[in-house]
């Protein structure tokens, strides 16, 4: 029975290689199925055809971990010899385990693009949609004491609208901004020290255009350097998540959203800000990314931050989108913006 401990950590990496595979094939299997939804006869058997082979290895390694685990207590000689050769494929999956998974995710993330590419040729009107990737900046500026992390992705829908800034407001002063009209915000965080004069200035100048039933959700936040302090105010927007003191807490609005309210009063909060900080910001489609009738809600955001709080900014932006994306049982219908900053 001693001798045969050997076989043990083979079939602890069969097992390793069953999990790789098998992941691989679950990503492939959603992105098989939103192919055959969009009706796209050729493109959707070359993906259940890459499924099905990427389930198939997933089998295999599956029935080689059974079969080790057998071997390592059942004394027949027999058995020992052809588990050896098993080596060689493990070997090789484990050290590309995590190239084959990114390959997954490239497949389903061209997949998601030629469709966006289908869905704007059909449409006549382009411009809201350019003009709202103008408004997503690609690059922000270092600044020096923070780490920043952002990502950004427009929805299926026509009319992108969920933005992030992030600018100086005095030498010691960082405005952090997740909403859409930053611009004009802009302008008013140079006035007020305080968010939330800031909000109610930008709100009545909305409210004056009278646009209706178009509301807009805004959480603005403002680091203060010589104070040591944050300072948020919110506009109906989702909670942002503030990592202090090994805590994880939420930042809710403190007011309704943007033209709900002509003289709507807003409030703001100032919370102490320590090295090692974490602020997250996300708009809703984020958190509304849709499974059926469950949404990939608030809490999922939160438990990220609190597996692994430091983590760096711009990773934990990308591995939420990530997930989201896994959520959804459909492409992300609505924007997702999402913006992580950390005191270094």
């Amino acid at each position: 029975m001693v001798e045969r401990l050997y076989l043990v950590p083979i079939a602890f990496g069969s097992l390793a290689a069953t999990v790789i595979w098998g992941r691989s094939a679950l990503r492939v299997h959603r992105m098989s199925r939103r192919i055959a939804a969009a009706q796209s006869t050729e493109a959707a058997a070359l993906a259940w055809s890459s499924f099905r082979k990427e389930l198939h290895t997933a089998i295999v390694y599956g029935i080689a971990t059974l079969s080790l685990a057998l071997a390592a207590v059942w004394t027949h000689p027999a058995v020992e010899l052809p588990l050896l050769l098993l080596v060689v494929p493990i070997a090789m999956t484990l050290t590309y385990g995590q190239r084959f998974l990114e390959e997954a995710a490239l497949i389903e993330q061209r997949a998601a693009l030629e469709r966006r590419a289908e869905e704007a040729l059909s449409q006549q009107e382009l411009a809201p949609r350019r003009w709202a990737t103008r408004l997503a900046p690609e690059d922000l500026p270092e600044f020096p004491g923070f780490e920043v992390g952002r990502v950004y992705e427009a929805g299926s829908g026509l009319m992108a609208g969920d933005f992030y800034d992030l600018y100086q407001t005095a030498p010691n002063r960082l405005a952090a901004v997740i909403f859409q009209v930053k611009y004009l915000l802009r302008v008013f965080l140079r006035q007020y020290r305080d968010p939330a004069q800031a909000v109610e200035e930008l709100n009545a100048v909305l409210s004056a255009q009278n646009r209706g039933d178009e509301f807009v959700s805004l959480c603005v936040t403002v680091f203060d350097e010589s104070a040591g302090t944050l300072r948020f105010s919110s506009a109906g927007h989702p909670p942002a998540w503030l990592w202090h003191d090994g805590e994880l807490r939420p930042l809710r609005a403190t007011g309704p959203l943007l033209t709900l309210d002509p003289g709507g009063e807003y409030t703001s909060f100032e919370v102490p800000l320590d090295t090692g900080d974490l602020l997250l910001l996300y708009t809703d489609g984020l958190s509304e990314a849709r499974a059926g009738e469950q949404l990939f809600g608030e809490e999922r955001i939160a438990n990220a931050v609190r597996r692994d709080p430091g983590m760096s900014a711009d990773t934990l932006c990308k591995s939420l989108l990530e997930a989201a994306r896994d959520f959804a049982t459909a492409p992300l219908g609505d924007d997702v913006a999402i913006l992580a900053i950390r005191k270094t």
